[in-house]
């Protein structure tokens, strides 16, 4: 069962996702701020990370930089999730070191193709 850290502080927005893709059989980590998800990336090693960019204590811009330059954190796939959609923003999200970007709100399908696609890319 892969294992996604979900990192995002709206916890309608948390609860809602989670619950929809642990439907889907994966196994959720729940994270509400940049500083807490890094700690459970680091000890608990997921498979993918789902980063909401707009996070209290660390942004997710950051954290994502941070996540990149730890070498057991450098290769978990990160998607940014955000609803800034200017493609600006999606720029800014891979050169943080984001593998993916999804804009909200979250369209489960396009999602989760996303999540698919890397989790098979790691495997590789």
């Amino acid at each position: 069962m892969p294992k996604i850290l979900y990192i995002e502080d709206d916890e309608m927005n948390r609860d809602m996702l989670a619950r929809r893709l642990e439907k889907r059989g994966y196994q959720l980590l729940l994270a509400v701020d940049g500083e807490q998800g890094l700690e459970i990336a680091r000890s608990e090693n997921p498979d993918l990370i789902l980063m909401d960019m707009s996070l209290p204590v660390l942004d997710g811009w950051e954290a994502t930089r941070q996540l990149k330059k730890t070498p057991n954190t450098v290769c978990i796939p990160i998607i940014a999730l955000t609803a800034h959609a200017m493609a600006d923003d999606k720029q800014k999200a891979l050169e943080a070191g984001c593998d993916d970007y999804d804009s909200k709100p979250i369209e489960l399908p396009r999602l989760l193709s996303k999540i698919e696609a890397l989790l098979n890319d790691k495997k590789v």
